[in-house]
């Protein structure tokens, strides 16, 4: 499996609603796409669950490199290059995973963003979730936990189908989820 998100950073003042009706629109889209576990599209707004910026940042989730390449290079992606250029693809190794019936309907999604730590042994490595900040983490309908090792980072994503309650870290974002495909 392999994980893949980019994060569009979109101006202050950009208008939501075309986003969101782009998702409207197209989102079921990649329903049933070959390869494709998931694909949540998710958003952030600035002023809106404490988050610092308008984003649009899509969360994959293959069940191997075909799909993946498939969805790349034979056109499908160019809808985000002609609409928003050249991005950068973060792409990750799952390390764990639940998804509890009724995933498919979470309507937000928290990530934590942290660093493997340098280190003589990788056994028993502590990753660090965004568990510690969410008060209401037992009504999670879902967990991702992906790694890269090439920059030694990972994200640690819980879906819910209630708004969360969270303490505010830079190291936390909340998004709100505008469809999930299967």
């Amino acid at each position: 499996m392999i994980g893949m998100q980019y994060k569009i950073i979109l101006p202050k003042d950009y208008d939501m609603g075309i986003i969101r009706d782009r998702v409207e629109q197209n989102g079921s889209k990649m329903d049933g796409f070959r390869g494709l576990i998931f694909k949540a599209y998710l958003i952030t707004e600035k002023g809106r669950q404490d988050n610092l910026s308008n984003s649009y940042a899509p969360l994959y989730l293959w069940e191997d490199p075909d799909g993946m390449n498939r969805f790349l290079f034979e056109g499908y992606y160019d809808n985000i290059l002609e609409s928003f250029g050249w991005q950068h693809i973060s792409i990750g190794v799952p390390n764990s995973m639940v998804f509890n019936e009724g995933f498919e309907k979470s309507r937000y999604v928290v990530e934590y963003q942290g660093t493997i730590q340098e280190a003589g042994t990788l056994m028993n490595t502590n990753f660090y979730t965004c568990d510690t900040f969410i008060q209401n983490v037992e009504i999670s309908v879902g967990s991702l936990l992906i790694y890269n090792p090439d920059k030694w980072r990972y994200s640690h994503f819980r879906f819910f189908h209630e708004e969360p309650i969270i303490e505010p870290s830079p190291s936390i974002t909340l998004y709100e989820v505008l469809h999930i495909s299967q």
